[in-house]
């Protein structure tokens, strides 16, 4: 907030002016001596959230920030402190005392954080891709599930991240009553798999269809009474399952994600319907276009060809409808929602939305109180840490697309569900999992990458003279053996043996080695398609014969004898991929 907009008299810092009342426990307002104290503002009580009896927020009076722009006329709820006389010139600080710089006016983007007096009242853009907006205002709003190993027990802010954002079908909230699945539990019907960049330069949305056939693991789920309860695994089975069917919780829908892609997300952030309504209300609506007129009986949607600023009830129509797009299946409406997603996150990064203090507090309290998070994101520091990391990503930067599918074989003439594509979808997932961005950005160089890459140079080993053991540490049985027997009848290392299971399982292949065996673990490396980050320097080992070896030690990365495990350098094109900064018109 501005500092001038605070009541804030002979330059004093407004900081200084906020103490805590013991009689009431809250912060006041003190002005001078003799003036009368005005309550921080905060919550507003429950019966009329985000405004006050003008439309002020967070306060019972005039709107925080704006006292002195009131008409002379109008009556101030607050008393002010001393103000000089019309006309009379400005008071010069005291001697020795500097007067305060103007301040530099900040980009209206940018003004993501509002710190008033002794207490913190912040508003977050967050979970920009997906369109939600992480923000706290309320202690208590958001709710969070523990959901055990499925997701980190923090957030790095010095690192890549994945979040998948979930939006079910679930009925709850009021006029939600004729919506979806009457009897849902709550099934995973929209699905964003959220990457944001270590560098934050870029950012991807993957779209992942409700009703992609997949085999959804076992699942141990925390109950109630604190136990841990195991929910037996399915196979082939619709994406959707993976939340709400058989007492499923988020991390069974995480796990479903890891066992799909390859890529384990982070966290998890869950919404209902109430989101979308809310959420628009709060922002004053979402501009939407369209190619041609709609009037969808099923979904209640009817809205006119070309623009439109739709929110709350029609919001929701717009992201739930099926039969107005396309061939009126699930894809198409996985499009339409990009869109929208597209521009609720246009609209929620411009100035007005940030800088606009009823919009502000009005999407904490909506968006709080619609979200459901895991554990480890649930704490108030750490929603805001997630929140500005996602803010630094550009608009043009983040990518939204769909998970590369064909239609299932299975269903015959009527198709209902889809299928991974085999030979266009492993891309996609190595491009996010390696941090590779699907926009053309300027990466920062590394000094860890740059070390890497050296490993690789130098001279290199005859394959006849790489000796090396062999263990399976997390990738598919038969593994090793597998990499033997290419290694021994396909590349020439004919001294290599299998070592069985590795003690622990690794997310990474490694290849470890001692620094008299570099040109041998060189001629590996280049032979596997390994990166600089698999070769690890350490002690030697011995082989069943006695003589110093390297060990080679296949994670759950590993993808096959022959499959080379560096990273792509760019992303593969995605068919009906797009940019969060592009304006579309959905048809």
């Amino acid at each position: 907030m501005d500092a001038q907009g605070r009541g804030r008299a002979d330059n004093i810092d407004p900081a200084d002016q906020w103490v805590l009342n013991p009689d009431t426990g809250e912060y006041e307002l003190r002005l001078t001596p003799s003036a009368p104290q005005s309550p921080i503002p905060g919550p507003r009580r429950p019966a009329s959230p985000g405004t006050g009896d003008d439309g002020a927020v967070g306060g019972r009076g005039a709107t925080p920030g704006r006292q002195q722009t009131r008409a002379a006329d109008a009556p101030a709820r607050t008393v002010p402190g001393p103000r000089r006389r019309r006309g009379a010139p400005p008071e010069e600080p005291p001697p020795g005392r500097r007067g305060r710089r103007p301040e530099k006016k900040k980009p209206k983007a940018k003004k993501a954080l509002l710190w008033t007096g002794g207490t913190m009242a912040f508003v977050l853009v967050g979970v920009g891709t997906a369109g939600y907006l992480v923000l706290k205002h309320l202690e208590g709003n958001v709710t969070t599930t523990d959901v055990g190993g499925a997701a980190k027990a923090g957030f790095s802010k010095d690192e890549a991240f994945n979040i998948l954002i979930i939006g079910t079908d679930k009925r709850t909230g009021k006029g939600n009553e004729g919506y979806g699945d009457k009897g849902s539990p709550g099934h995973a019907d929209t699905n964003v798999l959220l990457h944001v960049s270590k560098d934050r330069t870029n950012a991807t949305a993957l779209s992942i269809p409700r009703d992609l056939v997949v085999d959804i693991p076992d699942c141990p789920t925390k109950q109630p009474d604190g136990t841990t309860k195991v929910v037996p695994g399915t196979v082939n089975a619709r994406f959707n399952v993976s939340l709400g069917q058989d007492g499923r919780d988020p991390g069974c829908a995480m796990r479903t994600v890891k066992e799909v892609t390859g890529i384990a997300p982070d966290h998890f952030m869950m919404a209902d319907f109430n989101a979308v309504k809310t959420l628009t209300t709060a922002v004053g609506g979402v501009d939407v276009c369209l190619k041609h007129a709609v009037k969808d009986t099923k979904s209640h949607l009817d809205l006119p060809a070309g623009e439109s600023t739709i929110e709350g009830e029609d919001a929701l129509a717009f992201v739930r409808t099926r039969h107005a797009w396309g061939n009126q299946g699930d894809l198409d409406r996985i499009k339409v929602q990009q869109q929208f997603l597209s521009s609720l996150m246009r609209k929620m990064a411009s100035g007005d939305t940030l800088t606009d203090p009823a919009k502000l507090y009005s999407l904490a309290n909506a968006a709080t109180k619609a979200l459901t998070v895991d554990t480890g994101i649930g704490k108030v520091s750490t929603l805001k840490d997630v929140a500005l990391e996602l803010k630094k990503v550009p608009t043009k930067n983040i990518t939204f697309l769909t998970v590369p599918v064909l239609d299932n074989p299975a269903d015959g003439a009527v198709k209902k569900t889809v299928i991974v594509d085999p030979s266009s979808a492993p891309p996609v997932f190595d491009a996010i999992a390696n941090d590779v961005s699907f926009t053309e950005v300027k990466k920062k160089k590394k000094a860890k990458k740059n070390a890497e890459v050296a490993r690789l140079k130098g001279t290199q080993s005859e394959a006849s003279e790489v000796r090396v053991r062999i263990l399976n540490g997390g990738a598919e049985a038969g593994s090793a053996q597998e990499t033997l027997s290419w290694l021994q009848t396909s590349q020439g290392v004919s001294k290599s043996e299998n070592a069985g299971n590795a003690p622990e399982k690794l997310g990474k292949t490694t290849l470890v080695y001692d620094a008299d065996q570099a040109p041998q673990a060189r001629k590996l490396a280049a032979i596997m398609g390994l990166p600089g980050s698999a070769l690890k320097l350490g002690e030697s080992v011995t082989n069943s014969q006695g003589l110093p070896t390297m060990t080679l030690t296949l994670g759950k990365d590993f993808k096959g004898a022959g499959v080379s495990l560096i990273p792509p350098e760019k992303a593969p094109e995605v068919k009906g991929q797009s940019t969060a900064d592009k304006v579309e018109c959905a048809s």
